[in-house]
């Protein structure tokens, strides 16, 4: 009996050492780790450099699960809408997702979600996303977007990551742990990002 409850134990060990997460985001103070990534911007291909970005002022780096699903949709074209406030502090928007580059040409162009006016990169292997600390799900079988085309990459779940200028997190926003939908991750990065503006110029 003794036996077959520490074999049960130890089954339960393990099972919950597999259920645990093996990824934990970066948060407040850690340092952002660089990256450079195909990205689109009204349809057209450039490479994206957090490096590069950082320059011009803090960037506000966010993960979603896909473009054309619509809670990311809606995401988006919140971003798109509040991008002239986002300008006024000098930050800098970067979507990122496991998305290939030509899924993002349409996003990023298509007038109800990125409109042209912030890019989005893509992280097909989940590279970037697993510096960030995000681990990617498998592919849901079946999955299609709003279009009904198929979703054949991963998910990265829904986490902003505030960059202050200097390179180092300033805030991370996360939907699985803060229950933030999307359009709070918007209205709080942007909310952070004008704080940095104000604590810059005082």
């Amino acid at each position: 009996m003794k036996k077959h409850l520490a074999g049960s134990m130890a089954g339960l060990t393990v099972l919950l050492l597999l259920a645990a997460p093996a990824f934990a985001a970066l948060g407040k103070g850690d340092l952002a780790p660089a990256f450079k990534a195909e990205a689109s911007l009204a349809g057209k291909d450039f490479t994206f450099s957090l490096k590069k970005a950082l320059k011009k002022g803090p960037v506000v780096l966010y993960f979603y699960p896909s473009a054309f699903t619509r809670g990311c949709d809606l995401e988006a074209h919140t971003f798109a809408d509040e991008k002239a406030e986002f300008n006024a502090v000098h930050a800098t928007i970067i979507g990122v997702s496991a998305d290939d580059i030509q899924r993002l040409n349409a996003f990023s162009t298509d007038p109800n979600y990125c409109a042209g006016r912030f890019p989005v990169a893509s992280d097909a292997d989940g590279t970037i996303a697993a510096s960030y600390g995000l681990a990617m799900a498998p592919p849901h079988p079946g999955a299609a977007d709003v279009r009904g085309v198929a979703i054949a990459h991963g998910f990265i779940p829904r986490t902003t990551f505030v960059i202050a200028r200097g390179g180092r997190i300033a805030a991370t926003l996360s939907s699985e742990t803060d229950g933030l939908n999307p359009v709070e991750h918007v209205q709080e990065s942007l909310a952070i990002v004008r704080r940095l503006s104000a604590e810059k110029t005082h």
